[in-house]
């Protein structure tokens, strides 16, 4: 995992900040697609171009599980790719 994750018992949370609103748009977009596909799905945040994200597992108790490191890593993966258009 980068350093942009924050990690405590309770949850994942970065905030990722873009060139403009259509970048951070197109980020969303791209994690939205992962996240139906892992049916895991983050609390998230926009403004302008940032973008926080939160990452727990529910049905856990509200806790960090290996779903949320799975989502993380896939997040820095799109964080990459699109940050570098």
């Amino acid at each position: 995992m980068n350093s942009y994750w924050q990690k405590t018992d309770k949850e994942l949370s970065a905030q990722f900040v873009f060139k403009d609103f259509e970048q951070a748009f197109q980020f969303m977009t791209a994690i939205a697609k992962v996240a139906e596909e892992q049916n895991h799905h983050p609390w998230w945040s926009n403004v302008w171009n940032q973008v926080e994200i939160r990452l727990s597992t529910h049905d856990a108790g509200n806790t960090v599980t290996e779903k949320d490191l799975q989502l993380a890593q896939a997040i820095d993966r799109i964080y990459k790719e699109i940050n570098t258009l």
